[in-house]
């Protein structure tokens, strides 16, 4: 009988943490999955399970959390996103990269036996597909998260060809989920806009009404981490990042959705900043590689998606 993993996730008071040591904990045993970020996550975390206060720059500790807690898998989700991290480049390169090469590192020396490390769909830019962009089309980042997501897809890639590390990973869209607030990414009104349509009737909104982004309900993602990360080690066909995709929309089209609901919603737009680094996306991904591999398969739709979030934020 094979031994219980010891799961330890770095960045669990992030957007995806939150949700993702949820799940963890109740698939693997609250005592096997320990949280760690350098900020206090929400009680349902710290109060279900150990949490341990954890600079993911500060390689010596994270070594040291491995080794006391003998600690078999390791989810990677610390990073500064797309629109923060274009006002700290160079804290964002850092932070991006060092923190994947510690882990990688600790796992080529076999204190851990897998990691999940995710990537995102800013690794594409302008020159990609827009529509049903695939698994290997050209890849040019317009940003500095992007870049060091591409960097870090082409390292997980040689640690597993060259030292047989398992590293899995998923090329993320857009996330929306009811139980963390917005990160600092670009796709993040999609999550706003929800809570502003409870608070306020209304939402201003930093992308173009026309703004086609792929996509994806936060219960979706988890289910596909937890997949990948389950299925036969042989069946992980690409160990740079697998592309996924769950829906695309517009800004107007989500504003719809909500109006079924809330029919005095009103909305403005106002792109930013933001707009660029979304111009330089695809608006839709073709995940087939997910799907023939190891299975993939989306549960959520825009109208599915939005009467959950509406009344779980109720």
């Amino acid at each position: 009988m094979k031994k219980k993993d010891t799961i330890l996730v770095i960045g669990a008071a992030g957007q995806i943490g939150t949700d993702l040591v949820l799940a963890l904990r109740k698939k693997h045993g609250t005592e096997n999955v320990i949280a760690a970020d350098i900020n206090i996550p929400s009680k349902q975390i710290t109060e279900n399970g150990l949490f341990v206060q954890l600079d993911v720059l500060d390689k010596t500790k994270v070594e040291n959390t491995v080794k006391t807690h003998k600690v078999t898998q390791v989810y990677l989700l610390a990073a500064l996103l797309s629109a923060t991290a274009e006002k700290k480049p160079d804290f964002a390169w850092k932070l991006n990269m060092v923190s994947l090469f510690t882990i990688l590192n600790l796992a080529k020396n076999k204190l851990i036996e897998k990691v999940f490390w995710p990537s995102s769909i800013a690794v594409f830019g302008p020159n990609a597909p827009k529509q049903n962009c695939n698994q290997y089309a050209v890849t040019d980042p317009q940003t500095v998260y992007g870049i060091s997501k591409l960097a870090g897809e082409r390292w997980c890639e040689y640690y597993n060809k060259n030292y047989n590390v398992d590293v899995r990973s998923l090329r993320y869209p857009g996330l929306i989920s009811y139980k963390s607030d917005p990160g600092g990414g670009t796709t993040d009104y999609a999550v706003h806009i929800y809570h502003e349509a409870l608070k306020n009737k209304h939402y201003d909104c930093y992308l173009s009404e026309n703004t086609a982004l792929p996509m994806m309900y936060m219960e979706d993602a988890i289910n596909a981490t937890l997949q990948i990360m389950d299925t036969d080690s042989k069946n992980i066909k690409i160990r740079s990042s697998y592309n996924l995709s769950g829906i695309s929309f517009t800004p107007k089209q989500v504003f719809e959705s909500i109006k079924l609901h809330i029919p005095n919603f009103t909305i403005n737009y106002k792109p930013d900043e933001r707009q660029k680094i979304a111009d330089s996306w695809p608006a839709s991904i073709n995940d087939s590689n997910a799907r023939e591999d190891w299975g993939w398969n989306e549960a959520f739709d825009l109208k599915k998606m939005s009467s959950e979030m509406l009344k779980r934020l109720k």
